[in-house]
């Protein structure tokens, strides 16, 4: 794996951990919180836990 391809594969786990969490967040709390600020919510809390999960699977995919 080049520097090239952890670059992108960093870039699209970002883009993919905020997209998924904005999703999620807005079929849990669109009711609750309304539909925007339960997207940003979901968003950033996608952010929070997917990007330390796509370090480690990115250094391992690195190193092996």
């Amino acid at each position: 794996m080049d520097i090239a391809m952890l670059l992108i594969s960093l870039i699209l786990g970002v883009a993919a951990a905020m997209a998924a969490g904005a999703f999620s967040g807005l079929r849990v709390g669109g009711e609750a919180l309304g539909a925007e600020l339960a997207t940003y919510i979901g968003a950033l809390y996608g952010l929070l836990a997917g990007v330390p999960a796509l370090m480690l699977g990115l250094a391992l995919g690195f190193l092996i």
